[in-house]
């Protein structure tokens, strides 16, 4: 189940062995134990070992960002700028968690004396992560929540047995004791089994639809709260431009970033009609231009793409492409003539495949960009200040970027609504979670 299988051969190089009963039941053990640490541990040590982790990650970031292209096919430029996120989000919560966490006095109106809110762990957290971004995931779910004083049990994606072992032995290396982190190479009914045990207190999962819904599903059954971060189908809403061509490259930098592997990747570019024309031929040039040529993580994921893509053009659409799938690679293109009442219009196109529709106007493009099932991300290009204020407050969606594109940040909140889940990830909303926000009230 777990293997490593090189998504520009389709060999498989690796093969990782899955967890025995044995297995869970000691990891489930550990981790349990190491809740101690997580109580008694102050936030300055606990941020002492996240800065140290980040350290680690530079040093070992050629061999992080080589597992990383070997196990699902980014290209190593990128591979190397996700480990150096992955370091940037140790390092922020290392630096904020003791602000984050500390007492938070409140003003008592109710009667005498004084009252505080105290942070503190609620214990061992489940961690699914998906396979696209296989250090960066990791690092959002594990930095706030060890800088809590939780411990982690960290489910990967099968594709990634061996950044997930290289992962849990920086955190040991990092000094983090026995149990703080623990990586499981665990079936999906052993998974549901952890979600089960009453030492569990919270899951967070990265991943499809599909996969979020049966773990909320096991989750709400025994009463575990959930964070989970889904799919999506970003808007890049374009109504106004004094240089259409530094639009058009936030563009396409925007939809091939992962090679277009990304949950936030931006995926239908919602054009007025008066910039719609010219930002099509532009666009489509300068995409086909600037595609990497790496494979998508599969041979399965590039032939899910392609079956969208024929569906699309059989629904109506045009496809303007050069050259052909060729195992997991899949050739950059972009799908003109689709409306809103398409199906295809309406699914998540995870690959360097973009949809464009013309919009009349500011109106026409709001309801375009906001007649999906999803609502992770958003960006809006416009030249007018006060527009770009309106369409942000009208867009529904847990995140909107405002002329430009990979503005994200560790300390910036991560997640969306509607069916692309709920809860935040990064920033202060990220360490706040999966912590007891304890009412300590003091009346003489």
């Amino acid at each position: 189940m777990y293997a490593v299988t090189d998504p520009a051969t389709g060999q498989v190089t690796e093969v990782y062995p899955t967890a025995t009963a044995a297995d869970i039941a000691a990891a489930l053990d550990t981790a349990h134990a190491a809740t101690v640490w997580g109580r008694t541990s102050s936030v300055a040590d606990r941020a002492a070992l996240l800065r140290r982790l980040g350290d680690l990650h530079g040093t070992h970031r050629a061999e992080l960002a080589a597992t990383i292209v070997r196990e699902m096919g980014k290209p190593l430029e990128e591979a190397e700028g996700e480990v150096d996120f992955s370091a940037d989000i140790y390092r922020y919560y290392a630096d904020h968690a003791q602000g984050f966490l500390a007492d938070e006095p409140l003003d008592v109106t109710s009667g005498p004396g004084t009252a505080l809110i105290r942070r503190s762990p609620v214990g061992v957290l489940l961690g699914i992560m998906p396979w696209n971004f296989p250090a960066y995931q990791v690092a959002r779910f594990a930095a706030p929540n060890l800088a809590a004083g939780n411990t982690v049990l960290l489910k990967h994606a099968p594709q990634c047995p061996a950044t997930a072992a290289l992962l849990e032995r920086l955190f040991h290396e990092a000094g983090f004791p026995a149990g703080a982190y623990v990586n499981i190479y665990a079936t999906n009914d052993q998974i549901a089994d952890v979600i089960a045990d009453p030492r569990v207190q919270g899951v967070s999962l990265t991943g499809s639809e599909r996969a979020g819904a049966a773990v909320a599903e096991i989750a709400g059954r025994h009463l575990k709260k959930v964070v989970l971060e889904l799919g999506g189908s970003d808007p890049f809403v374009v109504l106004s431009a004094d240089d259409l061509d530094s639009v058009v490259e936030a563009a396409v930098a925007a939809r091939l970033d992962n090679t277009g592997q990304a949950c936030n990747a931006a995926k239908r570019f919602i054009v007025h009609t008066t910039l719609h024309d010219a930002f099509v031929e532009k666009f489509t040039a300068r995409l086909l231009a600037a595609q990497t040529g790496a494979p998508l993580s599969s041979e399965a994921a590039a032939e899910t793409l392609g079956r969208q893509v024929d569906e699309a053009v059989a629904q109506g659409a045009t496809l303007h492409t050069e050259g052909r799938r060729e195992g997991a690679r899949f050739p950059a293109g972009v799908l003109t003539g689709l409306t809103t009442d398409l199906p295809a219009a309406r699914q998540e196109l995870f690959g360097p495949v973009a949809m464009v529709f013309p919009a009349t106007d500011e109106d026409d493009a709001v309801r375009i960009a906001n007649d999906t099932p999803y609502g992770l991300g958003s960006y809006v290009f416009t030249t007018d200040a006060d527009q770009a204020r309106r369409v942000a407050d009208r867009i529904e969606a847990g995140m909107v970027f405002i002329n430009g594109v990979g503005a994200e940040g560790a300390e910036l909140p991560f997640g969306g609504i509607k069916r692309s889940g709920f809860g935040r990830e990064l920033g202060r909303p990220g360490i706040e979670e999966f912590v007891n926000k304890k009412l300590i009230r003091t009346v003489a």
